[in-house]
């Protein structure tokens, strides 16, 4: 089996959630949102190499919460850059190997489950990618410059989630680039670097918590017995 790392990105702030602390901080069922993700990721693979991404600022913070609430999952924190893609490539720096595969994934999704991440890893080594999706659920419509729209095939569409995992040398070969504006996630860096994607089904349960609904959601699925 080929090396495994993990990058987890937490560069939220909260803003949208309304809260003075960072998304990723904020607790659900007593404990922070970014231990229950990194817990998530140890549960596949206890010798997975996890590389978190912070702020540099809120490296205290997380150091002091980690104090705070005895967590000693073994992670190595790294400082971020002004954008996701700047964090991930900051990152991707921090593993020292030549081959392997990585998952990134967002650090305000905590329900990650084990099968989606190791179909991830297995998908990515056998195809060199697998980005998590899911189908839309609702009617879709194309909004045009003027203001008008019209309805869209919903079946020719997915939505992204992450993890999104690659194999290592063609992804280190797509983040020498210059970062674009449409790079709004790994998938689009790889896919401009001229390597095809593979989608791998995700769930609807696999939400990222950006708003007060997701975490009163969130707080409601840790609440239910599965």
């Amino acid at each position: 089996m080929k090396n495994r790392f993990a990058i987890i990105v937490a560069g939220g702030s909260g803003s949208r959630m309304g809260a003075s602390a960072p998304k990723q901080f904020l607790p659900i069922g007593e404990l922070p949102i970014l231990m229950h993700t990194i817990r998530r990721f140890r549960s596949y693979d206890a010798d997975l190499e996890i590389i978190v991404v912070l702020p540099a600022e809120q490296i205290p913070v997380w150091e002091a919460l980690c104090r705070q609430y005895r967590f000693t999952e073994p992670v190595e924190v790294v400082a971020g850059g002004q954008t996701r893609f700047q964090s991930v490539r900051n990152g991707l720096a921090h593993i020292r190997s030549d081959d392997g595969l990585v998952a990134v994934h967002d650090g305000v999704r905590p329900f990650v489950t084990t099968e989606i991440i190791r179909n991830s890893y297995e998908t990515a080594e056998r195809t060199g990618s697998a980005v998590t999706c899911v189908a839309l659920k609702d009617s879709a419509r194309l909004l045009h410059a003027d203001g008008s729209s019209q309805a869209v095939d919903r079946t020719r569409y997915r939505l992204v989630q992450t993890p999104q995992t690659f194999q290592l040398p063609l992804f280190r070969q797509a983040f020498r680039a210059d970062e674009q504006v449409f790079f709004t996630d790994c998938a689009s860096v790889v896919e401009h670097a001229g390597f095809p994607i593979t989608l791998i089904e995700g769930s609807y349960d696999n939400l990222k918590i950006t708003t007060p609904d997701d975490l009163a959601f969130a707080e409601q699925k840790l609440r239910t017995p599965a």
